[in-house]
């Protein structure tokens, strides 16, 4: 039975084809995806330990890192590391150098005013010189580094991009205004935020200090050991001689390159397994094309085994001999798979590191012995059990009733219980998004949009035939004959079509969904933006830290500029909240929680000017109020009324930044707002407790002649030109939230392509091995006159029909998932309701449909081209 099996692969190989392209495309998806992880986090992790392998011990300030990124104040509220701490752990046994580093960021702008890079990952740093005038984290290209206030050196591909030369004068900012400083030199950096497109500027230290800290203060220490030093009891010396408190930390080289290469490992994990869900994808739509193909091979041989039955084979042998068939192909299919994949992680490396300019670390492919075993296995597997059903049927052939017929009709008992099991996976599937729609449980929704995909899935026979003769008339009127022909074959055999149908709606209806959910929610940020932001301009900094506590002052001044609000969030502590129980108070004392527990809470509070707030946002008080802020009171949104079980009257001890105490009345409950949530306070009472130094998150303008070009450059004008500053309207919000979903949703697309490659196969090799099998039906039409151009016509319009079938269901699955989905994000986004998009969801069948032609073309070329006597005599 295994030569018979080896012979059957080899004589059908042609028909195999697509199903083994379908195998293989899977797997290469598969093992692409964990050859490219496996690469990357190798990479990453020696580029990783090559950052600390001149590091024996570092001490970092938390404090003072999160000021320098922040901005949250330069006032330093604990114990610091300071120029005299670096000289004590110099000073240590063993310790050979130490380094003060500080951090943050810097905006770079171009020669046109334009932010070089993104504002994620404008990193600034301060230079620190060796005895050879150089600092090693930074190799220079070229030039020198920065020796005062008035230098600085760039990486060198961001002085690339913005046009800089050694000598130019370079625009740069933090948070304030912009400096011009003199290009030094230009450095190499190997920092994942620069090399991934963000940009290096490298200050003198006393500079970087003034800028990201106060004079003399760093964020972290580095301190290399001399050679035959124990890190551990260099540590420990260290520990002694730095001062004590919370926000000092210090460990070995050693153990932050394992803490880097764990975090590493997680995010390496995490990516590979969003990647693979995709893969699975793909495989699970291989599974349709695979077990249709061993279907049509298994009734095409009806004869054949029927005669092996005839001449003793047993079933099981029969069920064997199909499965190790199965296996040969898996098998074959796995191995290109792999070796496909391979090529796929390097190209994607090529890819990043090329056009898209991701820089990713270099290092050589890593092709791990457990990725060999998982692609090849994957693929095995999944062709044996997409083959088991056909395998099975194969052996129950009746040998006389086989070689009396090419095929074997199911039985009505099998299409019973086919049926009611697909209506009651249907049915519990509805159910599952019912509730988990009306409960706003993700996972049941989740749950429930699988059992109903495969309760449809398993119908699709069920429903193809009335589903395709709706287009019969339409068929017939248009095309007449050949139109007739093409929809009584779509509806010849049911589960076939359902079975090729079914991969292509997988696709359509993930797709949909996805648009779908896209559009609604694009929809509901955009009636939110229009109706609760009332201000023209809205200034922030692109980095969504905070401004510097001058801007305010300068948009103030702007011309144009009618009203104006910063928006300031700060933390507080809150000591109690008293007068009613029922909000969830703990006591009058101030020494409890306001959630009843002995620790106090922290919450964040947003300040605003309360006299011009409501020209800038819309304010709606539910309960209390209109007019609570301007009493200093505060406004609670009902999402975190709710949450926390605030009510009006409610007092709250609260403990500001800069230490000092006070408290704080609920005046009113807010309606649902995107301009302002949380709990709302007046900035004349927070304001003068935020920590010193700390700016507004964002300022809100309104303007005389409302929003115009002119405004808009005169808020520019007036902070600087900072490039890390956005000025943006109502146009650039919506603009910014719709990218950002597009984004997303083009990711997808991208990632769901390789499922739609697949399924297309599987309508080509059904539509090719569907002609092998009606040979002498088209020899008998082309004998009583239907033309080579109507054989065409036929085939092309049996391939569109089962393309629009499993289209139109996979739109229809796709919106009643999306629609469970979209429920679940009600809290998330105000006014959200279901938007279908009738362009593009026409634009998927059009697709559906250009699939089904495109699949048909070499099937029906094949057809079309047959010999009329051989084809009638054929067997």
């Amino acid at each position: 039975m295994f030569r018979t099996a080896l012979r059957n692969v080899l004589a059908h190989k042609g028909r195999l084809l697509m199903t083994t392209l379908a195998v293989m495309l899977g797997t290469a998806f598969v093992a692409g995806t964990l050859v490219f992880t496996d690469t990357l986090g190798s990479a990453l992790r020696s580029q990783n330990s090559k950052s600390y392998t001149d590091i024996a011990v570092t001490v970092s300030d938390r404090e003072a890192v999160g000021r320098g990124y922040d901005h949250g104040g330069k006032a330093a509220t604990g114990p610091t590391l300071t120029e005299d701490t670096r000289k004590a752990v110099a000073a240590l046994p063993g310790a050979a150098e130490v380094r003060g580093v500080v951090s943050g960021f810097a905006g770079i702008a171009d020669k046109k005013g334009a932010l070089i890079g993104n504002g994620f990952s404008t990193t600034g740093t301060n230079y620190v010189p060796g005895a050879d005038g150089t600092d090693p984290r930074y190799p220079l290209v070229e030039g020198r580094g920065p020796r005062s206030a008035g230098e600085i050196a760039l990486d060198a591909k961001t002085a690339e991009k913005g046009g800089y030369q050694v000598g130019d004068t370079v625009r740069v900012a933090v948070n304030g205004p912009v400096m011009e400083l003199k290009l030094t030199g230009t450095l190499r950096t190997n920092d994942p935020r620069v090399t991934a497109g963000g940009s290096l500027a490298a200050f003198d230290s006393a500079t970087a200090q003034q800028l990201y800290l106060s004079p003399g203060r760093f964020g972290e220490l580095d301190v290399k050991a001399t050679p035959g030093t124990d890190d551990s009891a260099l540590l420990a010396a260290v520990k002694q001689a730095v001062p004590h408190g919370d926000t000092i930390d210090a460990r070995t080289g050693r153990e932050l390159a394992a803490e880097q290469d764990r975090m590493i490992q997680q995010g390496t994990k995490g990516m590979s397994t969003a990647l693979l869900v995709f893969a699975g994808i793909a495989l699970f739509v291989g599974v349709f094309i695979i077990a249709n193909t061993f279907t049509m091979l298994v009734a095409q041989r009806t004869k054949e085994l029927a005669l092996l039955r005839a001449i003793g084979a047993s079933r099981r042998q029969i069920t064997r001999s199909v499965k190790i068939e199965a296996a040969l192909v898996g098998l074959t299919a796995s191995v290109a798979g792999l070796v496909a994949g391979i090529g796929i992680a390097a190209g994607l490396r090529a890819l990043l590191n090329g056009p898209l300019e991701a820089n990713l670390p270099d290092g050589p492919l890593v092709i791990a012995p457990g990725t060999v075993v998982a692609a090849i296995a994957v693929g095995v597997l999944v062709t044996l059990v997409a083959a088991w059903l056909p395998a099975r049927r194969a052996s129950r052939i009746a040998p006389v009733a086989a070689m009396s017929s090419a095929e074997q009709p199911a039985t009505h008992k099998s299409l019973v219980v086919r049926n009611t099991i697909g209506l009651v996976l249907a049915l519990a599937g509805a159910a599952g998004l019912a509730a988990g729609a009306a409960g706003k449980e993700v996972k049941l929704v989740g749950a429930g949009a699988g059992a109903l995909l495969i309760g449809v899935f398993v119908l699709t026979p069920l429903l193809s035939r009335p589903l395709i003769a709706l287009f019969a008339p339409l068929l017939g009127g248009l095309y007449g004959t050949p139109g007739r022909l093409a929809k009584e074959n779509a509806i010849r055999n049911p589960r076939r079509t359902a079975a090729t149908a079914s991969a292509l709606t997988i696709g359509v209806t993930l797709i949909t969904a996805l648009t779908v959910v896209g559009a609604s929610v694009n929809k509901a940020v955009d009636k939110a933006t229009a109706s609760d932001l009332k201000a023209d301009f809205t200034v922030t900094m692109q980095n969504y830290s905070m401004l510097s506590p001058e801007v305010a002052t300068q948009i103030a001044k702007a011309p144009g500029v009618s009203a104006m609000s910063v928006e300031r969030t700060v933390p507080v502590t809150v000591g109690a909240s008293g007068a009613t129980g029922a909000s969830g108070a703990a006591g009058t004392d101030g020494a409890a929680g306001a959630d009843g527990s002995d620790e106090p809470d922290t919450t964040w509070l947003t300040s605003v000017d309360a006299t011009t707030i409501d020209q800038l946002a819309t304010v709606k008080v539910k309960e209390g109020a209109a007019d609570a802020l301007k009493q200093g009171k505060l406004l609670v949104s009902a999402g975190s009324a709710e949450h926390s079980g605030h009510k009006v009257g409610d007092t709250l001890a609260v403990t500001y930044p800069d230490g000092t105490k006070g408290s704080l009345t609920v005046g009113g409950i807010l309606e649902s707002t995107t301009a302002l949530a949380g709990i709302v306070a007046p900035e004349a009472v927070v304001g003068p407790h935020a920590a010193p130094g700390t700016g507004p998150n964002r300022v809100l303008v309104k303007g005389t002649d409302g929003p115009s070009e002119k405004l808009k450059q005169a808020l520019r004008d007036a902070t600087g030109g900072n490039p890390l500053i956005a000025v943006k309207g109502e146009k650039d919000i919506k603009a910014e939230n719709r990218r950002i979903v597009t984004d997303i949703l083009n990711m997808m697309y991208g990632l769901l392509g390789m499922s739609v490659v697949i399924a297309v196969l599987g309508v080509v090799n059904t539509m090719a091995m569907s002609v092998f099998e009606r040979r002498r039906e088209i020899g008998m039409l082309r004998a009583i006159g239907l033309d080579r151009l109507g054989i065409r016509r036929m085939v092309r319009l049996e391939s569109l029909l089962i393309a629009l079938f499993g289209g139109l269901v996979g739109v229809v699955l796709g919106i009643v998932v999306a629609w469970a989905g979209l429920r679940t994000l009600a809290d998330t986004f105000k006014g959200l309701t279901i938007e279908v998009p009738p362009v593009q969801i026409l634009g998927f069948l059009v697709a559906a449909a250009v699939v089904g032609l495109l699949a048909a073309l070499w099937p029906a070329y094949q057809a079309a081209k047959l010999d009329i006597l051989g084809a009638i005599k054929s067997e």
